[in-house]
């Protein structure tokens, strides 16, 4: 759905895919692929390497080109998104193989959201100044009330496009998402809903602005390193709040950015919350939505969380620095490919005169791996940013199912975790003591469970109600442990796989072990080691510990201490 477009969108013609196109490209490479780590033991991606329902995959020959040489007008969403958001909104052609899903007939829906109707009243409509997929957006004067005077963005949706009980579903949810997360400064203001018998009227807040898009075309397709700086932190600021709440946005693009006026120095404003949902910390959605060339891997394979938007993120973020799409294709199929296979440039002008930690910020968020991927408020403790302005970190969520992960963890787990931790960062810890800081420490330095509890009731808003976020952080307090000082509290947060995505691991979990040779080795027979893990009885210990233990003294190997800190594998422990 468009929301508050700074000007009418026209969307680009979508190419029609053929069985052969035409193309002058080479074959799909990347001079910037990581070498292969030298431990054969780490944990492989979770996305499979063939997926056949994945988008990816079609008879289409061209490869996908990485760079390109000429201002770029707004990506289109891919056309298999495009057909699934058709369907979900029931304005599918008739000859069209359509999925149902939910009440495709539009007799009997009710179309009545309880929204006041008197919006006539208060409100004059002006001139067009936005159009996307759904709806339509308009400036609108203000006749009475608070904001008298005043003009606004109104979003129009006709309710005659509503023509399923998930269309229907939509509206009532980017209202009440709308609703509950209005209030922060890089968040679209919302005012109010109305209806009438022909549409939905969202009230908000006019940005004047423009686009993001249109501000990076203007400097020539890039930003400078200081000024993408002060654009990145405002996205992570509005999405790190929005995913504290359990909300994923699932279309973060330049295009769903406006700045508040035409100023210089205007604050940034997220958009557009019509394909927004909520989720549960430990859920994963599965539907296919978005805009292709900022569509993140895990997405394409019908599995994914708030590790999604980051995603998006490291593609804003490679293209304010460097004016270059990371995945390009002539066709949306071969962009799919493009996010699933290959990997950014980061050889080719501009990047070997960009700084080292602006790098390194991009692959960070850039990880297929969606588990190695950093989280917004990790993102905004990154050397990249804290180097230029002191900002304050927001509490992220991923700490609490860390926790709980390592509350609920062997002793044996917890020693190795707590070697893991020694081996951390000043950068690392920073983040760790801002986190332990919401908290909420006793004088002693200590926090309890309830801590956690209590911090996030603190900050929240009616969409952790929705997203039952707050029914999650309940497993977590109800939880029977000790408390935490600060230095087990890192033990507990550390995040094994974000470790594992950094170029150092090796490095890093040699030394780890170091520290578990002295201070929580021990020996230990398989039988044991498979208890501690709480395998069942029916898992084959010898076939799936085997090379865990070293025979020479029947201690922990390099490899079990490895596979020790991610905790049993899901593919051998049998699901209940």
């Amino acid at each position: 759905m468009g929301l508050c477009h700074g000007k009418p969108i026209q969307d680009p013609p979508v190419q029609e895919e053929g069985p052969e196109i035409p193309s002058d490209e080479g074959p799909l490479t990347n001079a910037a692929t990581p070498k292969a780590p030298k431990l054969p033991f780490l944990s492989p991606s979770p996305l499979p390497s063939s997926y056949k329902s994945s988008p990816a995959n079609s008879s289409v020959s061209s490869t996908p080109l990485r760079l390109f040489k000429r201002a770029f007008p707004p990506p289109s969403p891919a056309k298999h998104i495009k057909a699934l958001l058709a369907r979900r909104h029931g304005s599918a052609k008739p000859n069209e193989a359509t999925i149902p899903e939910g009440n495709e007939a539009e007799l009997g829906l009710d179309k009545s959201f309880g929204f006041s109707k008197q919006f006539c009243l208060k409100y004059e409509l002006g001139e067009e100044v936005g159009r996307g997929h759904f709806g339509y957006t308009c400036s609108a004067g203000v006749k009475k009330g608070e904001l008298k005077g005043q003009e606004v963005a109104v979003k129009v949706i006709p309710k005659a496009k509503m023509t399923t009980d998930i269309a229907i579903e939509d509206v009532r949810r980017e209202v009440r998402i709308l609703r509950s997360l209005t209030g922060h400064q890089n968040l679209v203001q919302f005012y109010d809903a109305y209806e009438d018998e022909d549409n939905v009227y969202v009230v908000m807040e006019l940005c004047r602005g423009g686009e993001l898009l249109d501000r990076i075309l203007s400097r020539d397709g890039k930003y400078s390193e200081q000024d993408a700086k002060v654009v990145m932190v405002q996205i992570l600021s509005a999405v790190a709040f929005c995913h504290l709440q359990g909300v994923v946005h699932r279309d973060l693009k330049p295009e769903n950015f406006l700045f508040a006026s035409k100023d210089e120095n205007s604050p940034l404003k997220a958009i557009d919350f019509g394909l927004s949902d909520f989720v549960k910390p430990d859920e994963r959605l599965n539907d296919i939505v978005g805009s292709a060339y900022y569509v993140a891997p895990e997405v394409l394979h019908r599995s994914y969380g708030t590790e999604a938007d980051m995603w998006s993120i490291g593609v804003i973020a490679y293209i304010l620095l460097c004016g270059s799409r990371p995945f390009w294709a002539r066709t949306e199929s071969g962009i799919f490919r493009a996010v699933l296979k290959a990997e950014p440039n980061f050889e080719e002008a501009p990047w070997p005169s960009l700084s080292a930690e602006a790098r390194d910020f991009v692959k960070m968020l850039l990880n297929k791996d969606y588990r190695k991927r950093i989280t917004a408020s990790q993102a905004l403790g990154h050397p990249w940013l804290r180097d230029s302005q002191v900002i304050k970190l927001p509490m992220d969520i991923i700490v609490y199912r860390l926790t709980k992960a390592y509350i609920c963890s062997s002793s044996l787990r917890k020693s190795a975790l707590r070697a893991l931790a020694k081996t951390l960062t000043v950068d690392q810890l920073y983040y760790l003591h801002e986190q332990f800081q919401w908290l909420g420490p006793n004088k002693n330095g200590y926090i309890s469970l309830q801590n956690f509890k209590m911090a996030l009731v603190k900050n929240s808003t009616d969409a952790m109600k929705d997203s039952r976020v707050l029914d999650f952080v309940n497993t977590v307090s109800s939880l029977q442990y000790r408390k935490l000082d600060f230095e087990e509290f890192v033990a507990a947060a550390i995040s094994v796989h974000q470790l594992e995505g950094l170029e150092s691991w090796e490095q890093v979990a040699r030394r780890a072990y170091e520290f578990f040779e002295k201070d929580g080795n021990r020996s230990i027979v398989i039988e044991e080691l498979a208890s501690e893990l709480g395998l069942s009885p029916s898992v084959p210990v010898h076939v799936v510990l085997q090379g865990w233990i070293r025979h020479s003294d029947g201690k922990l190997s390099l490899m079990g201490f490895i596979k020790l800190l991610h905790g049993a594998s899901s593919r051998s422990t049998p699901k209940a």
